[in-house]
């Protein structure tokens, strides 16, 4: 399965967008439950659950009320990041029209493609890099703002890492884990998850982690 196999007719129901019915439905949607979180316009966050997706709209469940054309971003671990207007209510949520370069609509596809074969398969989830333990290691991060707060480290890859703290950091707010250049990806019960800005060598995550 390739990209163009999320180029059939699919999203107009979903993304109630006025086109003639040869550009409505460009994209096909799949159906994909899983829980996340999604950031409006005025920078709260909410929590909401995945529907179905496409790389070109997604539908999502909350309990928030939005307004029609309200910029959202959201995260779920099985896709990332995704972000757009609404273009839609529908029962319980809403849609958005996912707003994406050329190259992030590829990478989008080649996931959706990776997870419709990994069902059919029956392929456990597994992360994109190996997890390394630091024993709750002490550490510091500075938020956005300039302030810093204490941390641990849960655990940690060349690309991200689980990090426990009292702060919340707004989703996507990018800052420094120790000295790593980080974005926060997703709230947890203990901190939060970040995404490295820069794939780290292995060997200065041990030293400075390990």
């Amino acid at each position: 399965m390739v990209l163009d196999e999320f180029l059939s007719p699919a999203d107009g129901d979903v993304l109630g967008l006025e086109r003639t019915p040869s550009e409505r439905r460009r994209h096909k949607r799949i159906p994909l439950l899983c829980l996340g979180r999604f950031m409006r316009a005025d920078k709260t966050e909410h929590t909401c659950k995945l529907i179905n997706v496409s790389v070109g709209g997604a539908a999502l469940q909350t309990e928030e009320t939005l307004e029609l054309g309200e910029h959202i971003i959201a995260y779920f671990d099985e896709i990332g990041r995704i972000d757009g207007p609404v273009v839609r209510f529908i029962d319980g949520g809403f849609a958005i029209q996912i707003q994406a370069t050329q190259h992030r609509r590829e990478k989008l596809a080649a996931q959706l493609t990776w997870l419709i074969n990994r069902r059919a398969l029956g392929i456990p989830e597994a992360r994109r890099h190996d997890r390394m333990s630091t024993e709750n290691v002490a550490s510091s991060m500075t938020l956005s703002d300039g302030r810093q707060v204490a941390c641990r480290m849960l655990d940690i890859s060349i690309s991200g890492a689980s990090v426990a703290t009292a702060a919340r950091p707004p989703l996507g707010s990018e800052i420094l884990v120790g000295r790593l250049r980080a974005k926060v990806m997703r709230h947890h019960d203990q901190g939060i998850g970040v995404q490295f800005l820069d794939i780290q060598n292995p060997s200065a995550l041990r030293r400075h982690f390990g």
